[in-house]
């Protein structure tokens, strides 16, 4: 069998718009950037380079909104690999006890043996039934593999 793939999908809905009129909301703001900074007795004036700064804001604000469509998991026969917003990890299905999706959970979990829990952000609740599909199908592999 081939690895499986799952991304989450609402966040990408709102995350991608919500980047580019970030980004676009500071360029237009940037072009009234002209003239006196405050009083009119200053001597400080807006340059084109705070003009660039206020542009190069606006990106680094999207690029920071986009880092929610980072997660991801993809597992196969011989274990799975967690991508979050920050860090991941990859673990073969030998060290997981089991793939948990509780109720009121924002999101799906990886039960290890060592009593802790990883957080699978890729199959969120949100997601409704593409995250159910997602979770059963971790746990088809899980079980394939820890029964082999």
């Amino acid at each position: 069998m081939t690895a499986v793939v799952y991304r989450p999908k609402k966040i990408r809905v709102v995350a991608i718009p919500a980047a580019i009129a970030v980004a676009v909301l500071f360029t237009v703001l940037s072009f009234g950037l002209h003239g006196n900074a405050g009083f009119e007795n200053s001597r400080a004036s807006f340059q084109r380079g705070d003009q660039a700064a206020m542009i190069g804001l606006g990106i680094l604000l999207g690029l920071g909104i986009l880092t929610f469509c980072r997660p991801r998991v993809t597992a196969d026969e011989q274990g799975v690999r967690v991508r979050n917003v920050v860090g991941g990890y990859d673990l073969p299905w030998d060290v997981v006890r089991a793939v948990r999706f509780d109720r009121n959970s924002p999101w799906a979990q990886l039960e290890l043996h060592d009593d802790e829990q990883v957080s699978v952000h890729a199959l969120q609740a949100v997601d409704k039934d593409y995250a159910v599909e997602g979770v059963r199908t971790l746990r088809s592999l899980h079980s394939a593999a820890t029964q082999a």
